[in-house]
């Protein structure tokens, strides 16, 4: 049995990763959802430290997507005494957008005005109290799948009639404010148990997939802007409270100051961050060293 085991889907963005730990001679066992199954009565864990890399954008990639069998896989290696970075706790914080927002705002920290639904039908009337324009938003989405905007009533009205609005696998549906970004830019910050590491204002010029990672920067794409940026310490300090109220290890937080009313706005928890491509020309240093560094520590833990 190896130190670590790393559970992940999509093919090519850990990539870095296995390069990074390979070169420091830390061996991991590659876990690929594809063609895994579990028996829910053995009490074997495949290593005593485990990863969790499922990515909610997985649903675009394959109608059979692993984000729901995840859950129970790493419940189970859980139960049977695994550490489990990233593990149940986060992966459901990950998978509901609703979720996020109310903890968030349970923290209390802004969020966009936002009505939660489960029926299309009921999108009109939960627009009433909120300002135009409007986004409808997948509760599980990735790489801004499942958003579209909506500048009148007319609009969504048109669009629910003729089923055009966005759609969620877990059939939830969010209806939010679309708010004026100060400056055109959001901005992202990354984390590391659960702590700061870094932070990037990302505009995609007005786009709602704002990936920063090498990974997201496929030809066909929108360019995005991705600049190092320094958050103000109050701004800093909610994106840590959230992770760690979210469970989450390693992930990123996602906010945006109103330009209505000056008004930090969080709006996104993101468990599986891909970090800024480019990372010495855009941070000056590499955050897979630092993430390395960490994972080496929390094997320790786990031996011990």
């Amino acid at each position: 049995m190896t130190d670590l085991a790393i559970l992940y889907e999509h093919p090519f963005w850990f990539e870095p990763l296995f390069g990074a730990l390979s070169a420091r001679g830390i061996s991991a066992q590659k876990i690929h959802a594809d063609g895994l199954c579990f028996d829910p009565s053995s009490a074997i864990v495949p290593a005593p430290l485990v990863f969790n890399r499922i990515a909610m954008s997985s649903f675009l990639r394959a109608p059979e997507h692993p984000i729901f069998f995840a859950r129970s896989l790493l419940a189970h290696w859980q139960r049977l005494g695994a550490r489990v970075l990233n593990g149940v706790r986060a992966l459901e914080t990950d998978a509901s957008k609703a979720s996020q927002l109310s903890l968030i705002a349970g923290l209390g920290h802004g969020i966009p005005a936002t009505r939660v639904v489960h029926r299309r039908a009921d999108l009109i009337s939960a627009t009433q109290g909120l300002r135009w324009p409007l986004v409808v938003k997948a509760n599980i989405g990735g790489s801004g799948a499942g958003i579209m905007r909506y500048d009148d009533l007319a609009a969504l009205e048109q669009a629910v009639a003729t089923g055009a609005v966005p759609d969620s696998i877990d059939r939830v549906l969010l209806v939010q404010e679309y708010v004026p970004v100060r400056g055109g830019a959001i901005t992202r910050i990354e984390t590391l148990g659960g702590r700061y590491l870094y932070a990037i204002e990302v505009d995609g010029g007005g786009a709602f997939d704002l990936c920063p990672a090498d990974a997201c920067l496929v030809d066909g794409k929108p360019s995005i802007m991705r600049r190092a940026a320094e958050p103000d310490p109050a701004i800093i300090d909610a994106a840590e409270r959230i992770v760690q109220a979210a469970g989450i290890d390693v992930g990123g937080v996602e906010m945006m100051i109103d330009d209505r009313d000056g008004v930090p706005r969080f709006y996104d928890i993101n468990a599986l961050s891909n970090f800024v491509a480019k990372p010495l020309d855009i941070l000056g240093w590499d955050p897979h060293e630092r993430l390395v560094d960490w994972l080496v520590q929390r094997i320790a833990d786990a031996k011990a």
